[in-house]
């Protein structure tokens, strides 16, 4: 383990002495993306892929520049304690949020009901900060998502709501993200029905799409 963990601080240096979005650097945050992500921490949560997603954004973001975030600094740990320590404290907040979520539903459309009041849904990633620019990683993924050769992504959507499909969300929630709560009023839909269908449908698509490109 010691021997791995040296071996993804020298890929990290390396990676880092190159400029960032030039080619050198993608095909080495890919090979440290490739390494660790059988090591890192996985659990059977409905929102993991969503965590796990943000944690890849927070490590293209931060690993060399901090461009959201602190640096990533060797002297504090390894590079999988760093982002297991990032994916941990993003499943937390989907937790804390999903709860809140559900303790609050029948209050909250009681409350509408009766005084036609608003309700807002505070949503963890709009803690996070957007980035300028969309790490050299994520390009292909916009490409091929804006692409949409076959379709799928399009043909892809939410009951009765064709607007609102797979392209249309990935898109969105590619940085700098779309939070939630936005999409929930811009599409009048709630955000657990946005959310869910995000990870049922969309997400294993990108999921795929990286994976088969060497992404992931």
């Amino acid at each position: 383990m010691v021997q791995f963990d040296e071996q993804l601080r020298r890929l990290v240096t390396e990676a880092c002495r190159h400029q960032r979005g030039s080619p050198q650097r993608q095909k080495l945050l890919t090979q440290i993306i490739r390494l660790t992500a059988s090591r890192l921490w996985r659990e059977t949560t409905p929102y993991y892929q969503d965590a796990l997603q943000q944690t890849w954004l927070y490590f293209c973001r931060n690993v060399c520049e901090g461009m959201t975030g602190q640096t990533y600094d060797p002297s504090y740990g390894s590079v999988i304690t760093w982002l297991n320590a990032y994916l941990k404290r993003r499943l937390q907040d989907f937790y804390l949020n999903q709860n809140r979520e559900q303790a609050t539903t029948v209050p909250l459309r009681i409350r509408q009901y009766t005084s036609g009041g608003t309700s807002e849904t505070i949503d963890p990633v709009d803690n996070l900060p957007a980035s300028p620019q969309a790490p050299p990683i994520l390009e292909d993924l916009e490409i091929w998502a804006k692409t949409d050769s076959d379709g799928e992504l399009r043909g892809t959507y939410i009951k009765g709501r064709p607007d609102v499909n797979c392209q249309v969300l990935i898109l969105k929630r590619l940085p700098p993200e779309v939070s939630w709560k936005d999409l929930s009023e811009e599409f009048r839909l709630s955000i657990p029905t946005l959310s869910s269908f995000y990870q049922r449908q969309c997400l294993p698509r990108l999921r795929k799409f990286a994976e088969l490109e060497g992404l992931l």
